[in-house]
């Protein structure tokens, strides 16, 4: 008789594929209105720091749900939790096209942002569970690919259709493409209850002490500084670096805009064999690494060049893409099991928190000199992250 085949070590591969569409669904409409920002500046006569909030209310959003759905969901089926967000998510992104004020838009986002953790959130719990420790790597950096695509498609068909059919053309494209996809995510991701599943609902009080201890950690609270970091490092440049290449001397048109974002998928390329990497050179050289190369990607943004720009913002949403993964890789060795999806809410709550401040702080240095000035923050961001991650992480047989 015949030996069994080994299991693939991804296996269930149906799984990767569905944790795939999560992270596109999940980042397809969080930042679509970045390559609409300057035609946003003109249509509703706001300030740059106004339209900012398009992009930072649904960021916000993310933060202020994140840590509670992280909990109340603990013991909850995963699946069940990340099928339901994304039908959710469709809603206000559809409702969003029928605004008729700046405000309007800024509070639909919102709410896309309160809904989004549930596929966040639930999708990084949900691959610490279902694969083995040396598994979680590889499938969290095809995850975060999946992000990078979502990243792409989203903020490309804002761009495009607003040019050729309007920009609120464009949500209710995207309210379509959420439904679809949530009806793929039920059909590939495997339906395995967690282990908490059978317990009772905690108490309020418990809710809250979780959290309160995972800020006690210092290797989680490290984490979450880097997280805060990393984000505000990619809001922050693929925001204002909309306002200076709209500007002469490049006077780019919105779809323009929106194909820039194109080098996102130079992340969903680099970030899964850098998850290869990863096992081998250490989650702390990995963070390392990778900011050093965002870092790199925001200097080359000065450069008074068309390609020189585009190959900057590549290599900064790579580097921020690998930056991603070895965060949310670092949490299973930081977090206690019982309590992790909790731990991942936190870490959530915190990179959106980073996301929700890039999308206006910036705007407070700009008149000082422009994208120059808003690239000398975020260059001082990254270099305070490397330092954080190197001071404060340990790996797992040094702790």
């Amino acid at each position: 008789m015949a030996a069994p085949r080994p299991r693939h070590p991804l296996h269930p591969l149906a799984g990767v594929v569905g944790v795939f569409v999560c992270g596109l669904l999940a980042f397809l409409t969080l930042y679509a209105t970045q390559p609409l920002l300057p035609l946003l500046e003109t249509l509703f006569h706001a300030s740059k720091s106004a339209v900012g909030w398009t992009v930072s209310a649904s960021t916000l959003g993310v933060a202020l749900s994140a840590p509670l759905l992280g909990t109340f969901t603990e013991r909850m089926n995963r699946k069940r939790v990340i099928f339901v967000s994304i039908l959710l998510l469709a809603v206000p992104t559809c409702a969003a096209a029928t605004s008729t004020t700046l405000g309007w838009l800024i509070f639909w986002r919102l709410l896309q942002g309160l809904v989004t953790p549930g596929v966040f959130a639930t999708t990084i719990a949900y691959i610490t569970e279902n694969w083995p420790s040396t598994a979680v790597a590889p499938v969290m950096s095809i995850y975060v690919s999946g992000t990078a695509l979502g990243g792409f498609c989203g903020r490309a068909v804002t761009g495009v259709l607003a040019d050729h059919a309007g920009w609120r053309a464009s949500f209710l494209l995207l309210g379509l493409i959420s439904l679809g996809g949530g009806a793929l995510v039920a059909w590939l991701l495997p339906d395995r209850p967690t282990s908490h599943h059978a317990k009772a609902r905690p108490a309020l009080r418990q809710v809250f002490l979780p959290m309160l201890h995972h800020l006690q950690n210092p290797r989680l609270l490290t984490t979450y500084l880097v997280g805060f970091n990393v984000l505000f490092s990619l809001v922050g440049v693929f925001t204002y670096i909309t306002f200076y290449l709209a500007a002469p001397p490049f006077s780019l048109s919105t779809s323009k805009l929106s194909l820039l974002f194109v080098v996102y998928l130079v992340g969903l390329v680099a970030t899964p064999l850098a998850g290869a990497l990863l096992p081998r050179v250490g989650l702390r050289t990995g963070i390392t690494g990778s900011i050093l190369l965002s870092l790199a990607g925001v200097l080359l943004t000065l450069v008074h060049s068309l390609p020189v720009v585009v190959a900057g913002l590549a290599l900064c949403c790579t580097g921020v893409f690998i930056s991603q993964s070895c965060a949310t890789s670092f949490l299973r060795e930081a977090a206690p099991e019982a309590s992790r999806a909790s731990a991942v809410g936190m870490y959530v709550a915190c990179y959106y928190i980073g996301g929700t401040v890039a999308g206006v702080a910036p705007s407070l240095v700009w008149h000082l000199g422009g994208w120059t000035a808003c690239a000398a923050m975020i260059a001082v961001i990254d270099v305070i992250s490397i330092v954080i991650a190197r001071r404060g992480w340990s790996e797992p047989n040094a702790a």
